[in-house]
């Protein structure tokens, strides 16, 4: 799936599926580290749109009490 294409909520949700099938030991040895690796994308993944959302959010802030 596109990184542009998911949105964060989705990510959670796949990276806690992912997380609770490996608790459960519900994934096998030869599939462990391509999830482990699709983890770390859905990780990266959600930091990069909570950087970008708390960027835009000083901008908006900036930019109202500029205005005031």
């Amino acid at each position: 799936m596109a990184k542009e294409g998911l949105k964060y909520s989705k990510a959670v949700e796949e990276l806690e599926r992912i997380l609770q099938r490996i608790q459960d030991g519900q994934i096998d040895v030869d599939d462990l580290a391509k999830e482990v690796k699709r983890a770390t994308e859905l990780i990266k993944l959600c930091k990069e749109k909570i950087e970008k959302t708390e960027w835009e959010v000083k901008e908006v802030v900036k930019s109202f009490e500029e205005n005031k």
